[in-house]
């Protein structure tokens, strides 16, 4: 989960739960305060990789709730989903979950 927008995307497809570990990162209340270890750094004892700066862009409040005073989707997570739903007539968060889903092809499959 990066950006707001994959959050409504994942639930339409059947997602029950989605990692949300770089978004919550970049909060300015988390440990790290807006620094992040890559996924290759996955160990139980010791961190590897490169520690990342991914920036802080608000609370963890701000970032899950909005009110989001960035346009790059990094907030707002959950007006995100609210947005989609309402959108598309859904007020069920289980009945959303089975909505249609087209993919559209990208630049890539034209070929």
């Amino acid at each position: 989960m990066g950006w707001s927008g994959d959050l409504p995307k994942a639930i339409a497809c059947g997602a029950d739960a989605v990692m949300m570990g770089s978004p919550l990162a970049r909060a300015t209340d988390a440990p790290g305060r807006g620094h992040h270890w890559g996924m290759e750094a996955v160990h139980e004892d010791v961190p590897r990789g490169k520690r990342m700066n991914l920036g802080a862009v608000g609370t963890t409040e701000e970032i899950l709730l909005g009110p989001s005073h960035t346009p790059d989707g990094s907030m707002n997570f959950f007006g995100a989903l609210r947005r989609a739903m309402a959108t598309t007539g859904y007020s069920e968060l289980k009945e959303f979950q089975r909505v249609e889903v087209t993919v559209a092809p990208s630049q890539h499959d034209k070929r």
